[in-house]
C-alpha cells in the first residue's frame, strides 16, 4: 500500500481487539457476586479454556506492557501460587461440577518462575477440579534464560504441549536498550531441551519497533529463529506507554523508530518469514503449512481471544489470577490487578473480580463483526447483521471510518462483504475499529495500530 497511508492510518492507537468491548471499558459494577452467578450458570455440556496469570519476573524488560514485577526471592512466589491454587478451588465449587476444559494457557511475568513442584501440584489440583481433555492444549510462557532442566522435566510431567519463548530481537544494542540480554545460544538450548522433553509445540516471540531498532535487525533475528524452526511466530509492534508503564521511561523515545520505520520492519519481518515457508496468520501470528492454525484460518474457524490467535471455539473462558480477565457468554470479569489484594480476598475465601463488562445485544454483534474482521481479512455483515436482528446496511452507512477507508484503497466494499486489500492487512485494526462504538473514550489508552 502507498506508505504515506500506511504512515498515516498506523500511528492512530487502537486496540489489538482481544476482546469487544475492551478492558478501559470495565466497571466495578461488575463485581463478585456477579461472577457467581455467571459461573452458576455455565450451560452444562459447555467447554472451557483456563488462562492462569503468573506476574513475577526475575527481572525487568523495559519493553514491557504486562501487569508483572520482580521477585529476586522465592517466597513471595510460594504464596502467590497458594493463592492460586485457592481461586482454582473457588471457582470449580461456585460451578459445581467438572466442567471440561480444552486448553489452559500459563502467561506473565514468567509462569516457569515457579518451583517445579508446585507447578506440578497446580496442575494435579486443575485435573482434579476439572476434566482437562486428553487431546488439551497447555501453553505456558518461557523465558530462556532461566529455563532449568528441572523445570523442563516439570513441564513435561505436567503435559504441556506448547511452549511460547520470548526473543524479541538478539541485536546486542537492542537487548541493552530494553534491558534484556539473550544469547541465541540460550534460546536454542531451551528449544532443543523442551523437544527432547516431547514438548513439540514452540512459539517465538519477536517486537519490531523497539530502540535502535532497524530493518538490518530485524531480519537477522528472524534469520537465526529460522534455523531452529519453531512452529509459529508472533510478532508484535512495540508499544510505548510510559504514561502506564513506569518502567518504559528508561527508555529514550529518541531512540525508537518512527512510523515509517515501524511499518517497513513490520513488512519485512512478515516477508522474511513468509519467504521461510510460515503462513501469515491474521494480523501478528505466523506458522508453518501444517499447523492446526492455518487449517483453522482456512476454513474460518480461526477465533481470537485475550491470549491471541486461537483454535479454541469455545466461549467461556476463565482466568486465575491477579489482574486475569475471563469471558463468559454474560461478559467479562477481571481480577484485582495487585497482587496483594487479590491474595487477600482468595485467601479469605471469596472471588477476587474487581470489575467486568455485561454484553449489550448490540455488542454481541459488533463483537463478532469485529472478530471476523481481525481472523479472516473481512466479512460479511449480513448473515450476522440477520443472526442479531440488525440491518447491515445501517451498519455501513453509521461508520464515517468506514467511508474513508473504502476511498483510500484499504477496504474493498461489494454489497454487504468488505475485504481488507492484500496490502493493507497491517491495517487491520484500522479497520476493525470502523465497527468499535467505544473507541473514542479510550484511544490514549492503546498502541500504534502499526
Amino acid at each position: 500500500m502507498r506508505s504515506d497511508l500506511a504512515v498515516g492510518y498506523g500511528q492512530e492507537r487502537l486496540p489489538r481487539y482481544t476482546s469487544y468491548p475492551t478492558a478501559p471499558h470495565f466497571s466495578a459494577a461488575i463485581g463478585p457476586n456477579t461472577y457467581a452467578e455467571w459461573l452458576q450458570a455455565i450451560p452444562p455440556h459447555a467447554s472451557a479454556s483456563l488462562y492462569l496469570h503468573v506476574p513475577f519476573c526475575r527481572s525487568m524488560c523495559w519493553y514491557c506492557g504486562c501487569h508483572t514485577s520482580v521477585a529476586r526471592r522465592d517466597e513471595p512466589i510460594a504464596l502467590y501460587e497458594s493463592a492460586l491454587r485457592c481461586e482454582v478451588d473457588l471457582v470449580a465449587r461456585q460451578i459445581g461440577r467438572r466442567i471440561n476444559v480444552e486448553h489452559i494457557h500459563f502467561g506473565g511475568g514468567t509462569p516457569t518462575v515457579m518451583a517445579p513442584d508446585s507447578f506440578t501440584d497446580l496442575i494435579g489440583l486443575i485435573r482434579h477440579c476439572f476434566f482437562v481433555a486428553p487431546t488439551a492444549e497447555i501453553a505456558i510462557e518461557i523465558d530462556p534464560r532461566t529455563l532449568t532442566a528441572v523445570m523442563v522435566d516439570a513441564l513435561a510431567l505436567g503435559g504441556v504441549t506448547r511452549a511460547s519463548l520470548g526473543v524479541q530481537s538478539f541485536d546486542p544494542v537492542i537487548q541493552r536498550a530494553i534491558n534484556r540480554v539473550q544469547s541465541f545460544e540460550e534460546t536454542a538450548a531451551a528449544t532443543t531441551n523442551l523437544r527432547r522433553a516431547g514438548i513439540r509445540g514452540i512459539n517465538f516471540d519477536l517486537i519490531y519497533g523497539l530502540p535502535h531498532q532497524t530493518i538490518a535487525s530485524c531480519l537477522d533475528t528472524v534469520r537465526r529463529c529460522v534455523e531452529l524452526r519453531p512452529d509459529r511466530f508472533s510478532v508484535f509492534g512495540y508499544a510505548h506507554v510510559p504514561t502506564f508503564k513506569k518502567y518504559q521511561r528508561k527508555i529514550d523515545e529518541a531512540w525508537l523508530p518512527d512510523s515509517s520505520e515501524r511499518y517497513e520492519q513490520a513488512c519485512a519481518i512478515a516477508d522474511a518469514l513468509q519467504q521461510a515457508g510460515y503462513v501469515q496468520i491474521g494480523l501478528d501470528h505466523f506458522a508453518l503449512p501444517d499447523d492446526a492454525m492455518v487449517a483453522a484460518q482456512r476454513e474460518g474457524r480461526l477465533r481470537r481471544n485475550f491470549q491471541g490467535y486461537t483454535t479454541d471455539t469455545g466461549n467461556v473462558l476463565l482466568g486465575f489470577g491477579a489482574s486475569a480477565i475471563g469471558q463468559l457468554p454474560q461478559g467479562y470479569v477481571q481480577n484485582e490487578v495487585q497482587i496483594s489484594a487479590y491474595e487477600g480476598e482468595v485467601g479469605a475465601g471469596r472471588l477476587a473480580t474487581v470489575k467486568g463488562y455485561a454484553l449489550s445485544a448490540d455488542d454481541r454483534l459488533r463483537a463478532e463483526i469485529i472478530e471476523r474482521i481481525m481472523c479472516d481479512f473481512g466479512v460479511d455483515l449480513d448473515p450476522i447483521c440477520v443472526r442479531h436482528g440488525a440491518e447491515a446496511e445501517a451498519m455501513l452507512t453509521a461508520s464515517p471510518r468506514l467511508k474513508d477507508l473504502i476511498s483510500d484503497g484499504v477496504v474493498a466494499l461489494e454489497g454487504t462483504s468488505l475485504a481488507v486489500a492484500d496490502n493493507s492487512r497491517f491495517l487491520v485494526r484500522t479497520v476493525a475499529a470502523a465497527f468499535d462504538a467505544h473507541l473514542d473514550t479510550s484511544k490514549q489508552l492503546h498502541s500504534r495500530a502499526v
